[in-house]
């Protein structure tokens, strides 16, 4: 028998539990009205996914409830899908991102008879909208459909379809006011300022994102009102007034001289005076301020090279210096310090491709000061309040690379999750390295012996046609043979057949700060002992640090490459290994695994030296997330045929270690102090 329907009394209860409604000054009436109806199963999985986005966001997963009580009858087996759509959007662009992507995604599973017959598609509309902005910018600008209006300064996302008006005419405006808020959000500098430290005072951040997106939409409309007054009439009668509320900061953004700190300025005065729920006009995008800057300081990097190499060769080098008949130029930044370029004087002489990029500079760096652009230095992540960030000068401006991250109550990827810094090794005193051989001289020799027997090891091949030795148990067999008149077997001796060893090792070291004192230096001198073991048996293998600071700053520290030979400056880096930050485990498995899989050899091994479980700042990784993440980025290194293996000194280890690794992969030791003695008989275990 199925179980009943859960009533409206019990709805709301489960609903006040899972979001905190009660303390939110909300009620859950309205929603639990709605699913009342459903079937009990259905009820169960709208509460599931409400449970699932509160712990991400309170604000999200009353999104999920309200959207879902009137959706999801009509969504039945979508409403899976539907809810990741939501999480995606949230993850990549915020609150209305999500509503904006939940709401498409129901029209689309809705069937054609639920659209507008005026709708426009996006097919329809993109010829149209690349000529309007390649006017505009100059420059032609990349448009691509998506589950939402957003820009990273160089390509515009729209909706697939829209459907807000009553007419045709309506829709193709709708789309042109959205391309033209997104072109302005670049051409009026609203990526110059970094908003971080204004966002990250709200509760929320898609909250706070949204009320960013719409005071800088009422300053853009005003700086378009001024050079391009006919397109904003046509914006001003598509969204009609603003919010009575909102006149005030409406009046304050349509002066001249309004920048993006000005929009800031509002957001901070209605976060003291308390903020409610965003105003909804239909041609306001998302914003995305972290990935439009990272594009935008990109480009103008990108730009400002082209128009080095330009003016270089219109100058021109003769083999006793410039050329007398060349024009002269004033002397340009060196290659590795980037600065803004002033090609006004030059613009004329320059071949096209060099034209576009003086334009696109003179347009990207006329309103702020060369030095808030340039690509380098610290500053690419924001830190979590209330907590001094880590400080160094390797920090770089872009991330190397972005990792999904596996959210096991999802059961789906947070896509781009993670941002990779690959960071210069510390360097330490390469004299600790040789007063750790110095030490440890009798156990490196006699690791080293037991290695060096490894690599000689022929493997004998018995009951061959010919070979080195006899086999004395075949030459026994076939005596007896020709004793009983059987045909004896001519397979009578020993071929030994030299085996080649065909292993990359990457061996990844926690160099969180859990790992600070003890724990760090039997770290260091387990590396010390391997690699003068692993020298005598030639193996191909690589170390690396990492550690991190939150989602957006995980780093990893090449300590040594696979190319790098085990030298002074390799000593040297492992001698400067030192406690960091957190273990966000999962990120740094996917991308040594990545390296190790460019590697020849047929067998690739994975080893980690960690001293606990994974951890981040946050609650939410150091929980079930995070070894669920890590779990299942061995799981991905396991399919690419990468073998992994764990030694910790975590005495708790093997309460989730069997989870991660298997339950033959992992060590644990219970003394620090044994683990440089450790390492070395476990690594010729697994290599053997």
């Amino acid at each position: 028998m199925s179980e009943r329907k859960l009533f409206a009394h019990e709805l709301e209860a489960r609903l006040d539990e899972l979001l905190l409604l009660s303390l939110r000054q909300r009620s859950a009436e309205e929603p639990a009205a709605l699913l009342e109806v459903l079937p009990r199963q259905m009820q169960e999985r709208v509460l599931h996914w409400t449970g699932v986005a509160a712990q991400t966001s309170g604000d999200l997963g009353w999104l999920i409830a309200s959207l879902a009580a009137e959706q999801a009858a009509s969504l039945g087996p979508h409403v899976d899908d539907w809810a990741r759509a939501g999480f995606d959007a949230h993850d990549r662009s915020g609150l209305a991102a999500a509503r904006t992507a939940m709401n498409e995604f129901a029209a689309a599973h809705l069937g054609s008879a639920s659209r507008l017959p005026d709708s426009v598609s996006f097919d329809a509309i993109e010829g149209r909208l690349s000529r309007f902005l390649h006017a505009l910018e100059g420059r032609p600008l990349r448009l691509v459909s998506g589950p939402t209006a957003w820009t990273d300064s160089e390509t515009l996302w729209l909706p697939e379809r829209l459907d807000m008006a009553t007419d045709v005419v309506g829709n193709r405006l709708i789309y042109k006011a959205m391309a033209a808020l997104l072109w302005a959000q670049t051409r009026y500098g609203t990526f110059n300022i970094d908003p971080e430290p204004e966002l990250e005072l709200w509760p929320e951040r898609g909250q706070a994102l949204a009320w960013f997106a719409l005071f800088e939409a009422m300053r853009l409309e005003a700086c378009i009102g001024v050079e391009l007054p006919g397109l904003a009439v046509e914006i001003a009668g598509l969204r009609g007034p603003w919010p009575a509320d909102l006149a005030a900061a409406a009046t304050n953004l349509a002066r001249p001289a309004a920048t993006v700190a000005d929009s800031l300025a509002c957001m901070a005065e209605l976060r003291r005076v308390g903020a409610g729920e965003t105003p909804n006009f239909p041609h306001i995008g998302a914003l995305d301020p972290v990935a439009a800057r990272r594009v935008r300081a990109a480009r103008i990097v990108r730009e400002t090279a082209v128009l080095r190499r330009a003016l270089k060769v219109l100058r021109g080098t003769g083999p006793n210096g410039a050329d007398a008949n060349k024009p002269e130029y004033p002397p340009l930044a060196a290659e590795s310090e980037p600065q803004a370029v002033d090609p006004q004087s030059e613009l004329l002489s320059l071949p096209p491709p060099a034209q576009a990029a003086a334009r696109s500079l003179m347009q990207d760096l006329g309103e702020i000061p060369p030095e808030a652009l340039h690509p380098a230095g610290p500053g690419a992540w924001q830190a979590v309040d209330g907590v001094e960030p880590p400080k160094d000068a390797s920090c770089t401006v872009q991330p190397d690379a972005f990792y999904d991250e596996w959210d096991y109550r999802r059961a789906a990827w947070r896509r781009d999750w993670c941002h990779l810094y690959e960071m210069k090794a510390p360097v330490g005193d390469a004299e600790w390295v040789d007063e750790v051989r110095t030490r440890h001289a009798h156990l490196i020799r006699s690791i080293r012996r037991r290695f060096e027997a490894l690599r000689g090891e022929d493997k004998p091949q018995r009951r061959q046609f010919d070979g080195e030795e006899i086999d004395l148990d075949a030459q026994v067999e076939a005596r007896a043979d020709r004793l009983s008149g059987a045909e004896p077997s001519p397979r009578l001796f020993i071929h030994r057949r030299r085996v080649e060893r065909s292993l990359a090792v990457m061996f990844m070291v926690d160099m969180s700060g859990s790992t600070k004192g003890w724990v760090n230096d039997a770290e260091r001198e387990s590396l010390v002992l391997l690699c003068e073991a692993i020298e005598a048996l030639g193996d191909r293998y690589a170390i690396y640090g990492f550690s991190g600071w939150t989602r957006t700053h995980c780093d990893i520290y090449p300590v040594k490459r696979f190319t790098d030979r085990y030298d002074v400056a390799t000593r040297s880096r492992i001698a400067g290994i030192e406690a960091r930050d957190y273990t966000r485990m999962g990120v740094a498995v996917r991308h040594l695994s990545s390296l190790l899989m460019r590697q020849n050899p047929r067998h690739k091994l994975l080893v980690t030296l960690s001293d606990g479980r994974p951890d981040d700042f946050s609650d939410e990784y150091r929980s079930r997330y995070g070894i669920e993440d890590t779990r299942h980025a061995l799981l991905e290194a396991r399919e690419k045929g990468i073998r992994s293996y764990c030694v910790t000194i975590d005495r708790h280890g093997a309460d989730y270690l069997p989870q991660l690794y298997g339950p033959a992969h992992y060590s644990v030791i219970d003394d620090a102090k044994k683990l440089p003695r450790k390492i070395a008989e476990i690594y010729r275990k697994l290599t053997a």
